[in-house]
């Protein structure tokens, strides 16, 4: 649904516009009203309006002029002249600002919706060419790096996706060929002198390491590089052959110093590196990232310019693993703040299942868990400006008291318990809100019936944006705002044409209409006999 404004020092013509014109009719949403170039400048800059109805002569800026502003700052906003001057000159100007149409006065209402409708049907087709297939895929093509990039930043956080999703993804991406069905992973970390660079010197660098390897090991391998929140640079890589290139770490190894001693000849800079063996593609790509990182802090650490596998790790020890499912992306705090209460407790179950269906689940375990729920529900609360106390009554209490779970089932239900206390708070307080703000506009209608009522007076006696207001009051309602400030002016119309005695012209001065035609249209439209022929018909 489209926003239109109208414009005109003639405050009746815009009035009468507003209010007896059915724009629903032609989708459009919200009427605007400006009764002079300045104050519809002040209006653009503050709601998205897609056409502009104004006039040509008004006093200080013209339209034309108000035309020449819009095309200047919101080129996309669409402009339609009105004037009663049919002057051929005014006519090739509005022609030279781009104007959509040229109307005069006065106009009638097929007309003037004609060529509204006619004016959005072309911003419909200007939006399509924007998300047209064609100009979509020159798009993609032109950011195909930034977009791989992002989604092996994903997978590398532990993202999920059916085989299906992500192939998908990847031939969208152009990285249907080879198919990837297993990958080795390297990292390279940039030493010294890398991190006494500028920003802008270390960015090409890094650019020229990346070229630096896909010329040494792009004959072998398809290569996906991304560079991570470590500043290290990331790379998979898959045979574009089976040709066991992947197992050989002779090779490997070699290209690997190759590789090495290319940065330091070339860009005067040293490298470590680290590679994994093969793994399946793409299960263990999250986890072999993770252990690649634990083995920069741990095995090489500080020492410069390493080569390093990743099988080399001491296996000696049974390590202790921490819960992957439970900070692979979206995280809890990222769900909480969405409200995706559906998804947030399928994340929690699908915790649970791997902590189950896996080794024995150790205290650490649980607490780990306990303390990553219960920071995510009161980061959410304390961001709401609530207590989280307030939120989850006596569960709190069983919080405070230290920690409140013993078994992974007891932590379960604790969470469960927890997050369904919290919606339902946060649910009612949603629709508290809600029905206050209706209360408050409705009022604010009622006590003003008599005065000229729009969107924009309503929007901001309630301080919130019209547009909100708008949805809100109609998704509550089931009913436009404009609806019910005319069912109100009627119904108070109706009321004084029985009680009283005032004459009709006097009626319609009383409920905001400036002209008493624009009243009895209105009153027509709503009650299908016109003012008088009510009152006469009532009183006899």
């Amino acid at each position: 649904m489209a926003q239109l404004m109208l414009v005109d020092d003639e405050a009746h013509v815009v009035d009468r516009f507003a209010t007896t014109i059915d724009w629903k009719s032609v989708s459009i949403e919200g009427v605007y009203r400006a009764y002079s170039a300045a104050e519809a400048l002040e209006l653009l800059e503050q709601y998205s309006i897609d056409i502009v109805i104004t006039d040509i002569k008004m006093p200080g800026m013209s339209g034309l002029q108000l035309i020449a502003e819009i095309r200047r700052l919101w080129p996309k906003t669409k402009c339609i002249l009105l004037s009663g001057y049919s002057d051929f000159d005014f006519a090739k100007q509005a022609i030279l600002y781009q104007t959509e149409d040229y109307l005069l006065k006065p106009v009638k209402e097929d007309d003037l919706l004609s060529t509204v409708k006619r004016v959005l049907l072309k911003l419909e087709q200007e939006w399509e060419e924007v998300v047209s297939s064609q100009r979509m895929t020159y798009t993609l093509k032109e950011n195909l790096p930034l977009l791989r990039a992002n989604l092996l930043h994903e997978l590398l956080q532990g993202k999920k996706w059916s085989a299906e999703v992500l192939q998908e993804k990847m031939n969208r991406l152009e990285m249907g060929s080879p198919v990837w069905e297993s990958f080795a992973l390297m990292v390279i970390r940039m030493d010294e002198p890398f991190l006494q660079y500028e920003l802008e010197d270390q960015s090409w660098k890094e650019y020229a390491v990346s070229n630096m390897v896909e010329e040494l090991f792009g004959a072998r391998y398809a290569i996906w590089y991304a560079k991570d929140a470590h500043d290290y640079l990331v790379f998979l890589l898959t045979a574009k052959q089976e040709d066991g290139a992947v197992d050989d770490p002779i090779w490997f190894e070699r290209t690997a110093a190759a590789l090495q001693s290319a940065v330091c000849a070339y860009l005067k800079a040293k490298i470590s590196i680290l590679v994994s063996k093969r793994g399946i593609f793409p299960e263990d790509v999250a986890s072999y990232y993770n252990r690649s990182i634990a083995s920069f802090r741990k095995r090489i650490g500080n020492e410069r310019e390493l080569f390093m596998r990743l099988e080399d790790e001491d296996k000696s020890a049974a390590p202790i693993h921490s819960l992957q499912s439970l900070y692979e992306p979206p995280t809890l705090i990222h769900l909480l703040e969405a409200a995706r209460w559906d998804v947030i407790e399928e994340k929690l179950q699908r915790i649970y299942e791997t902590m189950e269906n896996g080794d024995a689940v150790s205290q650490e375990h649980l607490l780990e868990v306990y303390f990553t729920i219960a920071s995510a529900y009161t980061f959410i609360a304390h961001k709401n400006g609530r207590r989280l106390a307030d939120l989850i009554g006596s569960y709190y209490d069983r919080m405070s008291e230290g920690f409140p779970c013993r078994s992974l089932n007891h932590l379960r239900e604790w969470s469960f318990r927890t997050l369904q206390h919290m919606r339902e708070d946060m649910d009612r307080e949603t629709q508290d809100s809600r029905s206050a703000l209706i209360r408050d506009i409705q009022t604010f209608v009622e006590e003003n019936v008599t005065r000229d009522i729009s969107l924009q007076t309503i929007a901001e006696k309630v301080v919130l944006h019209p547009v909100y207001v708008s949805k809100v009051y109609k998704l509550e309602t089931g009913e436009n705002i404009s609806d019910y400030v005319q069912r109100v002016k009627m119904k108070k119309a109706e009321h004084m044409l029985k009680l009283t005695n005032e004459k009709i012209y006097e009626i319609a001065t009383q409920l905001g209409y400036q002209r008493p035609h624009s009243f009895i249209y209105a009153f027509k439209k709503m009650f299908g006999i016109t003012p008088q022929e009510y009152r006469d018909r009532y009183l006899t």
